[in-house]
């Protein structure tokens, strides 16, 4: 092994990746990325992938991929091609293409209809309002008894030469106000614990009831690589992953299954609404995926 297979390995070793792990980052098989540490690329389907594979390879590590292409421009010509390529072939995705176009125009067309009913109720309450304003302004000066109590009582002054005195007026007593009763505030589900349904070396069960699950990745040795996935609607979406330094956190708060896969056990801490999960001390990578049920 030469300086650059070596060099690729080197950088997939220090960020805890397994060739398993590398093959699902790249979508490149494992006996070519075998292959590309060994330096032998005539295993390969030809020039042209080796430098693509070479490529993803060095991006997935953390590497300079110009750098790392350089080095293998230097040390080995191009390899003669190869008629079979076997990659991991990911389905077309025109459907997904369709439908993003139908929902950006959806979204549109409801921007475009909420603009319209808020121009339509500015419009009724700035003009038509005013409208009603100033033809009632005209008539005011008249309306002298709005001003009075509507629950007054008036008495009529005695005819002139009976001692008349001025309209007496009685007071209406007052109605009392009801208290509205206070509304309950209701109270917000915690996370569900945790249950261990099943556990093998490499994948831990659980289950959780109800709630959420706030997951907690540590880096509890040098460094470790983690990925964290969440399932809505039965499908399976990347959250985030990456390396972290000694001592770096990375929390997540998710309402659906989550699925936690570390590059190694020993170097990760994990803990999922506040209980710290037993992810043993090997060095292999780590899978634990945990199921919400809803509540009972």
């Amino acid at each position: 092994m030469s300086e650059l297979g070596q060099r690729l390995k080197q950088a997939r070793l220090e960020k805890r990746m397994s060739l398993d792990d590398l093959q699902e980052v790249t979508k490149i098989r494992t006996r070519y990325l075998e292959a590309i540490e060994e330096e032998n690329y005539k295993v390969l389907p030809g020039s042209f992938y080796v430098r693509a594979f070479i490529k993803s390879y060095a991006e997935a590590v953390g590497l300079d991929p110009n750098e790392v292409l350089n080095m293998y421009q230097g040390t080995v010509p191009a390899a003669p091609p190869e008629p079979t390529v076997e990659t991991i072939r990911t389905p077309r995705r025109s459907s997904a293409r369709s439908t993003d176009r139908l929902s950006k125009w959806a979204s549109t067309i409801m921007v475009v209809s909420f603009v319209l009913l808020i121009a339509a109720i500015v419009y009724y309450f700035v003009v038509v309002n005013n409208k009603g304003d100033s033809s009632g302004a005209i008539n005011e000066p008249n309306r002298l008894t709005d001003t009075a109590d509507p629950n007054a009582t008036s008495v009529p002054s005695p005819a002139p030469g009976n001692g008349g005195g001025a309209t007496a007026t009685t007071t209406p007593t007052p109605t009392p106000t009801p208290t509205p009763s206070a509304t309950p505030t209701p109270t917000p589900t915690p996370g569900g614990a945790l249950t261990l349904v099943n556990s093998s070396n490499s994948l831990d069960n659980y289950t959780a009831v109800g709630g959420k699950l706030d997951i907690t990745v540590t880096a509890a040795g040098t460094q470790c690589w983690y990925r964290v996935d969440s399932f809505p609607n039965n499908s399976k979406k990347m959250e985030k992953q990456g390396t972290l330094k000694q001592g770096e956190t990375e929390t997540f708060s998710l309402t659906t299954t989550a699925q936690i896969r570390v590059g190694a056990a020993n170097a990760a801490k994990i803990t999922v609404n506040g209980q710290e999960l037993n992810v043993g001390d090997a060095s292999n990578p780590k899978n634990i995926k945990i199921t919400l049920q809803p509540q009972p």
